[in-house]
């Protein structure tokens, strides 16, 4: 399944919005590789296994389910997560990439590929990975809230807003 989607983080025409800068989002994206605990629902621990000068490798743990991946960072601009293939799930990828089309006009993409289709005949397949996508937009806009709340404690650089 390939998919993607674009969150809005700086909205001119809302003044309810507090604006953040790409700085700051971008250390939250960091801060969601680097600790991913408070981002992703379900995740009991993350061990670092090995880290270099473009990012790390990592051991996550759900439960009984231990997922290995490799972060791969574009500094400034867009995080890469590629998860190894292992008991019987396909290998998968995702890029989280900051978007400023205007200065102050930020978007954050996120870009999935997990390495599967639907193919069921009885169209079970279709409704599955259309779940799969709602459950990875809300997951996303969980995200670009934790780092929101974050900015506003004033722990992504920056004062308080």
């Amino acid at each position: 399944m390939k998919f993607n989607h674009l969150i809005e983080i700086n909205d001119p025409l809302n003044p309810l919005i507090e604006p953040l800068t790409r700085d700051q989002v971008w250390r939250g994206l960091l801060l969601r590789a680097e600790d991913p605990k408070p981002f992703v629902l379900g995740l009991d621990d993350c061990h670092v296994i090995e880290r270099d000068e473009t990012g790390m490798s990592r051991r996550l743990v759900f439960g009984e389910l231990t997922v290995h991946d490799r972060v791969t960072y574009d500094l400034g601009r867009s995080v890469r997560y590629d998860t190894a293939a292992q008991d019987g799930m396909p290998a998968a990828q995702l890029v989280i990439t900051i978007e400023e089309p205007q200065p102050g006009a930020l978007f954050v993409r996120f870009e999935y590929d997990s390495g599967t289709q639907a193919d069921s005949p009885d169209g079970m397949g279709q409704l599955y990975e259309d779940l799969r996508k709602q459950a990875y937009e809300e997951a996303d806009i969980d995200t670009i809230r934790k780092i929101r709340e974050m900015a506003a404690l004033g722990q992504l650089g920056g004062a308080p807003n």
